[in-house]
């Protein structure tokens, strides 16, 4: 009997059903059902979950995430793919955002390492990980997160034409670059390969995320390469957070069908005051 046969009669009968508000019944596929055909099929278990999906359930790990997604828009999520570019401030935490959320494809880049100075924002920062790279940290945490996604990440930092190959077939772009140094360099590349490209900064208490649409304008069209503003005021957690927050939703959102919220957008915020305003760019 071949394996993926094997699969589906190891998955066939073994699903629970879920009512949920307003009538909708789910088939949801028990997190150790997965792990147990996993392990006895020696499968890894990004194609045990895709064999769920298709077979009309939805894994037990994003049960939570049905009353705000259909189950066919976190089936989308899982055929989705993700190419981000960062890994410290906000790359650290969007990576376990998108990972827990479910998407089933990330690909990431970082050549950097982590630095003590790290330590009060990063997520993938601790005191173990210190002079660690950014990149193998990175694939720890998706292993103990979410080991069904599909995470594929480079310890390098990208220049030129190289932004062009590392994000050519992907369904989004996620900049979570710092710094202003490179990020017109990976929006002309999302423009080039046609993809939408999310994008947020940060500088002390105050941040700006945005959806930038092949040919729209991007808040870094404004800010030119300088990196002054940020070092000079810092980058304390409450601001990351934010960022992170909004621009996850919106990748999530993009990646479901839902749609962009900030298309054409910007989103400005500065906790110091608690002011968040949406301006058209």
């Amino acid at each position: 009997m071949n394996t993926e046969k094997q699969l589906y009669e190891k998955l066939e009968g073994n699903f629970i059903e879920k009512v949920f508000p307003k009538g909708m019944t789910v088939k949801v596929a028990p997190q150790s059902l997965l792990k147990a055909i996993s392990i006895d099929l020696e499968l890894d278990m990004h194609v045990v979950e895709q064999a769920a999906y298709s077979a009309g359930a939805v894994p037990e790990r994003y049960v939570r995430n049905l009353t705000t997604f259909t189950q066919e828009e976190q089936a989308k999520l899982f055929s989705s793919k993700v190419a981000m570019v960062g890994l410290g401030g906000l790359g650290g935490h969007m990576l376990e955002s998108l990972a827990r959320a479910g998407v089933g494809h990330i690909v990431a880049c970082d050549g950097d390492i982590f630095e003590p100075s790290n330590l009060n924002r990063q997520f993938l920062s601790s005191e173990s990980t210190l002079l660690m790279k950014k990149s193998a940290a990175a694939a720890e945490l998706v292993k103990n997160v979410n080991p069904a996604v599909l995470f594929e990440v480079e310890s390098q930092f990208l220049e030129g034409g190289q932004f062009d190959e590392f994000v050519s077939d992907s369904d989004i772009v996620v900049d979570c670059l710092g710094g202003l140094k490179h990020r017109s360099q990976l929006k002309d590349a999302a423009f080039r390969n046609n993809i939408p490209l999310v994008t947020a900064c940060v500088a002390g208490w105050a941040g700006i995320v945005a959806t930038v649409y092949p040919g729209d304008t991007s808040p870094a069209d404004f800010f030119g390469d300088n990196n002054g503003l940020e070092e000079a005021l810092g980058t304390p957690i409450p601001a990351i957070s934010t960022a992170v927050g909004v621009q996850s939703a919106e990748i999530l959102k993009i990646l479901s069908g839902k749609g962009a919220g900030l298309a054409g957008k910007a989103l400005m915020f500065d906790l110091s005051g608690m002011i968040f305003d949406t301006v058209t760019l």
